[in-house]
């Protein structure tokens, strides 16, 4: 399995950025580089405890459509969520907030495994890493400009 850890100090209390990062329209806002949508959104409109949503995004020139479960919420510590369908052979996101002495240290923890065995295993490795990699600091970017009032830094 493939795994990487990013790490972002937020100038903000481990509440607010924990709320932010479980808005689904903020989660919409970050991803708009990638025409990322909600084909499902989560009942009620905000992500709870085994709430489950469904993602379009075009990556590569491709379309593709994930349905993700959010769980393990630990409010403002900590949630996770998981592919429970999708492109990924698996896939799974750990969200941490702590106290940091200029606000907030997030971190996130990926861990993911292309399908298609050991070609899939390569890809990882390859290239598939480092894309996700970008993805999700692009998205914590985005986040971070917002929580702390800086607008919008990424343009699609």
């Amino acid at each position: 399995m493939a795994r990487f850890v990013l790490e972002r100090v937020i100038s903000a209390e481990p509440a607010a950025v924990f709320a932010a990062s479980l808005d689904p329209g903020l989660h919409v806002r970050s991803m708009a580089r990638y025409g990322e949508t909600m084909v499902e959104a989560p009942a009620g409109g905000a992500f709870r405890e085994g709430s489950t949503v469904t993602w379009r995004a075009r990556h590569f020139g491709i379309a593709f459509r994930l349905r993700s479960v959010v769980f393990d919420i630990d409010p403002p510590h900590r949630f996770c969520d998981r592919q429970i369908a999708g492109p990924f052979g698996a896939f799974l996101h750990e969200h941490v907030f702590d106290e940091h002495p200029q606000g907030t240290l997030m971190r996130d923890t990926v861990t993911f495994r292309s399908p298609f065995g050991a070609l899939g295993r390569l890809v990882d490795r390859l290239f598939l890493r480092e894309y996700m990699r970008r993805l999700i600091d692009e998205r914590n970017e985005v986040l971070a400009a917002e929580i702390e009032g800086r607008g919008r830094t990424l343009t699609a």
